[in-house]
């Protein structure tokens, strides 16, 4: 008896799943597979921190699919080697997936089909991750956007997002199962202890989708318009993991924050709307993860110096704020939106070191690591990427802490060693009076570092080598 093969990649639920609903309305047994296949993401396989929450996420899976009497079978190798092996041992004659959109990812997955389309397979991907496809919308022009507004002005022009569907309550099975490699041999868990505080603070999967979808409707969608920029509270929905990984589709976000009123749900998918900007410019501008959108920037005189980039990974430049930052994502493998800004502005324009340095440190601890969205943040801080801030836009770290953590509750959470600093030098301790250092137990350059640079003097650099390829 013949099978559909439905391979999972970054979408690893059962909840709306187009590529898995397509398979079960042929009324064929169903071979669920995951290929562990990092090569197939060209220079950007998973880094340390998304393989620990892969690894959990297939665990999920797993147990969700036995749940409906199926299973996951596991392979690792190259992707059209294990399943043409597959398709061998079960007699398939389709293989459903849902479509990838980094550089390596479309070719690979334009090899599968092309491949085995002709060996008489039906290979078809299906969109899933997104809720209009990149190429979905153009300029006046027939070329990209490059600047959100007019972009997403354009995709809610469109037809709406198709709604989401119901997970299957049982799927189909063959008789006899494939060989199956165990998660374990994967090898994805960080072989040290450094992740051991994630599973403390994260529940990866589509169970765990959920209830943070459902934290987030109950507890701070109303004020996310306006409690989304404050790092000490939990004003954000923390989604950006699970979406990456494909444990909630974006489709069932969409349609349960319609159901919301007020700004803050508004706000949010205004949020999902900058998702698809970021995809739409990683697939028509497909370098960009490596070159600057902006070509003059290839001339920006970066320095390298390994000893400050050091220090910022290990939140050790003596600016609370920045180091906070640094911390909390070394600790939890997240880090809030607006300190990510402010921590990439003080490498790419305090330090003057490359974006693409501190882009590569992002994408190896960040749990929610995804090319689009780590390329797109990191090019608009530095200046040379799509809808980006002005070079000449420099965070100041004092100011954007007093501003979006004015008690220092954030600052004093993740840098313990101010804890005891009043609010007034919490963001500046190298200000305060000696005597206040002194009843703080503060030792400056000894239990917390003074600044590795002036801000002042360093945003006067910054703009000095900016007008060196200004004309360019």
């Amino acid at each position: 008896m013949t099978a559909t093969i439905v391979r999972f990649r970054n979408d690893l639920r059962i909840d709306d799943h187009p590529a898995l609903l397509a398979a079960i309305q042929r009324s064929q047994p169903i071979v669920p597979v995951f290929v562990w296949s990092p090569d197939e993401a060209g220079n950007w396989a998973p880094g340390a921190a998304a393989r620990w929450w892969l690894d959990r996420s297939l665990r999920s899976l797993a147990a969700d699919l036995q749940r409906r009497g199926s299973r996951l079978i596991i392979r690792s190798g190259d992707v059209y080697e294990e399943i043409d092996k597959l398709i061998e041992e079960t007699t398939a004659d389709a293989l459903y997936w849902t479509r990838g959109y980094g550089p390596a990812l479309l070719e690979s997955d334009q090899r599968l089909e092309t491949s085995f389309t002709e060996r008489g397979v039906e290979a078809v991907s299906y969109s899933g991750r997104l809720l209009f496809e990149p190429d979905a919308v153009r300029t006046k022009q027939g070329n990209p956007y490059r600047v959100f507004t007019p972009f997403w002005k354009a995709c809610l022009n469109l037809d709406p997002p198709r709604e989401p569907t119901s997970a299957p309550r049982k799927i189909p099975t063959p008789q006899d199962w494939p060989a199956s490699e165990s998660i374990d041999s994967l090898g994805l868990a960080p072989p040290l202890d450094w992740a051991d505080q994630f599973s403390q603070r994260w529940q990866p999967g589509e169970q765990g989708a959920n209830k943070k979808l459902k934290r987030f409707l109950k507890q701070a969608v109303a004020d996310y318009e306006t409690g989304r920029d404050q790092p000490d509270d939990y004003g954000t929905s923390r989604m950006s993991p699970h979406l990456h990984f494909g444990e909630i589709s974006p489709h069932k976000i969409w349609y349960t924050l319609q159901t919301q009123s007020g700004d803050g749900s508004q706000a949010y998918l205004r949020e999902l709307g900058w998702r698809e900007f970021a995809y739409h410019v990683l697939v028509n501008f497909p370098e960009t993860p490596d070159q600057p959108l902006r070509p003059q920037f290839e001339n920006f005189p970066w320095q390298h110096n390994a000893t400050a980039l050091r220090k910022w990974q290990r939140g050790q430049t003596g600016y609370p704020i920045v180091d906070a930052g640094m911390r909390e994502l070394w600790t939890t493998g997240w880090m809030h939106n607006r300190v990510r800004m402010i921590v990439a502005s003080f490498l790419t324009k305090d330090l003057l070191i490359d974006w693409r340095q501190g882009a590569r440190w992002f994408w190896d601890t960040l749990v929610d690591a995804d090319l689009a969205n780590n390329t797109m943040g990191w090019q608009w801080t530095a200046g040379s990427g799509a809808d980006a801030a002005p070079y000449f836009r420099i965070f100041n770290p004092v100011r954007q802490g007093e501003k979006f953590d004015p008690a220092g509750n954030y600052v004093r959470q993740w840098v313990p060693e101010l804890n005891s600093l009043p609010k007034k030098w919490i963001h500046n301790p190298w200000e305060a009076p000696a005597d206040v250092l002194a009843e703080a137990g503060v030792e400056l350059g000894k239990n917390y570092p003074q600044p590795i640079v002036n801000h002042g003097e360093a945003r006067k650099a910054a703009l000095a080598a900016y007008e060196l390829i200004k004309g360019t």
